[in-house]
């Protein structure tokens, strides 16, 4: 039985103070979960040991960090590698997130390296997956999104692969307040399960987590998580505000 899961990634966002202060609101609502739902809260790096330690004895809530280095250690100022995050309790790392692409022109061979090295390091991975707007408009997507997934996760042996969480994030619907439909999000996570059904088999398949990332709110959350192959969300704004963030995990609840 695959999981449900919603995450927080606060990005560049909150003072220390600011963050602990949302923590605290979103414990203070927290819906009691079933087993097979599940919190990953992402903080900035500097938060990471801060919001450790409020989640400790939070069954439901897991601690994740929005990245890590492709490299194992060694001259890289100002990175944080797997292991580091390993040691200070981190469960969940995202890798492959449309603005790392983008802003910090991270390649797929790149996201493979950082995979392998969270895997190597115990570290669960959410592996960001979409399409911007040009490729949307040329009807490419599918072809676009396979060639990441193919290129990012699929050297990986099946055992591996089950530590993978994939986030599907239609890049021209983040940030902008355009959310894809329920139509558009439900066809592209069919066909991202149908190219692990490929690779893998329908077993692996059908227990991998598939989440929406674009501009997913409580307004449209529910409708979203009740799509067949939508299970969870990867959340960016709408984490940072714990009425909203709880908005959406009673969506999943």
């Amino acid at each position: 039985m695959r999981k449900k899961i919603v995450a927080g990634n606060w990005k560049m966002n909150l003072t220390l103070v600011e963050g602990a202060e949302l923590v605290n609101d979103i414990f203070k609502g927290l819906p009691v979960l079933s087993e097979d739902k599940k919190v990953v809260i992402a903080p900035p790096y500097l938060h990471i040991t801060q919001t450790g330690e409020q989640l400790i004895g939070m069954i439901d809530v897991h601690l994740g960090a929005q990245n890590c280095h492709c490299e194992t250690m060694g001259a890289y100022t100002g990175e944080v590698s797997a292991a580091m995050l390993k040691s200070a309790g981190v469960e969940y790392v995202i890798i492959g997130h449309s603005e790392r692409r983008e802003y910090f022109n991270e390649t797929d061979a790149i996201v493979a390296k950082k995979v392998n090295q969270a895997l190597s390091n115990g570290l669960q991975v959410i592996f960001c997956c979409g399409e911007p707007l040009a490729i949307r408009d040329a009807k490419t997507q599918n072809m676009y999104v396979a060639k990441q997934i193919k290129e990012g996760l699929f050297h990986l042996s099946e055992d591996q692969f089950k530590n993978i969480t994939i986030a599907y994030e239609p890049i021209w619907a983040i940030g902008t307040g355009r959310t894809a439909s329920t139509e558009q999000a439900q066809e592209m996570h069919e066909h991202i399960r149908s190219i692990i059904t490929a690779k893998y088999g329908e077993g692996t398949a059908e227990e991998t987590s598939i989440l929406y990332g674009g501009s997913c709110k409580p307004s449209n959350a529910a409708e979203l998580f009740a799509c067949p192959d939508v299970d969870g969300g990867l959340i960016g704004g709408a984490s940072l505000k714990a009425g909203e963030f709880l908005g959406i995990i009673e969506a999943m609840a």
